[in-house]
């Protein structure tokens, strides 16, 4: 992997292929690896950036607690390092979260955008008590006791076991102090559900219909004209790996629809 620095702190990343800008961003307790499956297919005809974000993976995991704008923040710095004007940006579950951020404070930047296994919600009050039950169990018991509690509910029922056990091992890379200001910074996010409708970019909605984590309702939160809906069958919140060919054919439909 290759990095920069950012305000003193590193920001790891694989930068593949050649063509239009396409950027994806994991979800909590993953890395750049999560997307090792679907990179492949979309490396095709595209670059492919895919970052370890701020306290994930290979990145450095500064003292939280972190802000989702802060990790944003990081993700135009990295564009700026690699001089990328635009792109077309995805993110996976916190990612999208991220994804949001940008569209909302950086659309001049962004092509369009994807919500993978995401919401423009905030938490809920119970969301947000477990959030910070989060935070003490991987303060007390360690990331692995965390990680494998955390994975199975990221799979559809009867998923390879080779999956989960992917899942963990890239979870187990996690900083602590790294998924603690994570779970900090999704705990105080806004509800951004508007901002899908109003941002003026084609955008890209993408449920698993197994997922028990962010169910499509909750994904679907807007019919505007600019909004591209695509469920997922058998996939729970990790089509990446459950579906990573499929996953990839609805990305490339949606970039070439917009590009119309």
């Amino acid at each position: 992997m290759e990095k920069v620095t950012c305000e003193g702190n590193s920001i790891c990343y694989s930068d593949q292929g050649e063509g239009e800008v396409i950027l994806l961003l994991h979800g909590f307790c993953g890395s750049s690896a999560y997307w090792e499956k679907v990179i492949p297919y979309l490396g095709a005809g595209y670059r492919v950036i895919a970052p370890d974000l701020r306290g994930h993976g290979a990145s450095d995991a500064p003292a939280g607690p972190y802000s989702i704008d802060q990790m944003a923040d990081d993700v135009i710095f990295l564009l700026d390092a690699l001089e990328v004007k635009k792109c077309y940006l995805f993110g996976h579950s916190m990612g999208g979260y991220i994804a949001l951020s940008l569209a909302e404070r950086y659309s001049s930047r962004l092509q369009g955008f994807g919500l993978i296994h995401s919401t423009g919600y905030p938490d809920s009050e119970e969301a947000r008590e477990k959030r910070l039950k989060s935070v003490s169990t991987i303060q007390n018991d360690g990331i692995t006791d965390f990680v494998d509690g955390l994975v199975p509910g990221l799979f559809a029922p009867g998923a390879e076991q080779q999956l989960l056990e992917r899942a963990r091992e890239i979870g187990y890379s996690t900083p602590p102090r790294g998924a603690a200001g994570a779970a900090l910074a999704m705990r105080e996010r806004p509800d951004r559900r508007e901002i899908i409708p109003a941002v003026g970019l084609p955008v890209l909605l993408v449920a698993g219909a197994e997922d028990g984590i962010v169910p499509a309702e909750r994904t679907f939160t807007s019919e505007s004209a600019n909004v591209t809906k695509a469920v997922i069958s058998g996939a729970g919140h990790m089509s990446m790996y459950e579906a990573p060919q499929r996953l990839s054919e609805i990305i490339k439909d949606f970039i070439l629809s917009a590009n119309v």
